[in-house]
């Protein structure tokens, strides 16, 4: 199981690596670059699915450094740093925000998805991309909560660094509106002021719950194998 665990971590921050490498390099969409756009990284990191993408690529390979140096002892009776880190990164970020990533992307998308990602992205943005962007981060996540336990912080400690992070990406994502003229999403151009303010309340109110969430889920698969562990 031990390396089988240490295999997945590989895989999973290499492809993410391979994702972002690709996208920089090969994924060229003159529509998602505005006038007054940011010269590093190709304009990209206007995205939340970017800071995501780098934020899980980060998380994983903390996860290969851990497999080496650290532990994915249930209940180590001394806790490295490389793995205080790691758990640290899983439950108050790499957890809620690809879950809230995948979730808000999809559900738009099926809405109608002109308003996430048009159609006219198609010929430019393979599929395989797309899904390893927007489907993967969930699958893997999900994976990762269920073969390894981490120890939650504090809720408050927790979903306030969660809600910091999400702040901040909204204050960006006005900066940007107010230096380039254009909403990084389409959906905020159909919506005026009041239903913006509704939009993102719910939205921030979505991500508390996923933190929520894998708070949860942690306790229910690992309650009992934890203290078995303990017993022993």
């Amino acid at each position: 199981m031990a390396a089988v665990l240490r295999a997945f971590h590989f895989v999973v921050a290499t492809l993410y690596l391979f994702v972002f490498w690709y996208d920089l390099n090969f994924v060229d969409v003159p529509m998602m670059q505005f006038k007054k756009d940011m010269k590093f990284f190709k304009g990209r990191l206007k995205f939340l699915t970017i800071w995501n993408l780098i934020l899980q690529a980060v998380f994983f390979t903390i996860c290969v450094i851990n497999d080496v140096i650290g532990t994915n002892e249930d209940a180590p009776k001394k806790t490295p740093f490389i793995r205080r880190i790691k758990d640290l990164i899983l439950t108050c970020l790499a957890f809620p925000l690809s879950m809230f990533v995948g979730l808000t992307f999809w559900c738009i998308y099926f809405v109608d998805r002109e308003l996430i990602f048009p159609r006219a992205l198609d010929k430019f943005f393979p599929v395989w991309l797309n899904h390893a962007m927007h489907t993967n981060i969930m699958i893997f996540i999900l994976i990762e909560l269920y073969t390894s336990y981490r120890k939650y912080p504090s809720r408050k400690f927790g979903m306030s660094v969660l809600s910091v992070f999400m702040l901040i990406y909204l204050i960006w994502i006005h900066i940007i509106h107010a230096y380039s003229g254009a909403w990084v999403y389409p959906i905020l151009d159909v919506l005026n002021l009041p239903l913006r303010i509704v939009f993102f309340v719910g939205l921030f109110g979505l991500t508390l719950s996923l933190y929520l969430l894998g708070e949860k889920l942690n306790g229910v698969l690992w309650s009992k194998r934890l203290h078995i562990a303990k017993k022993r």
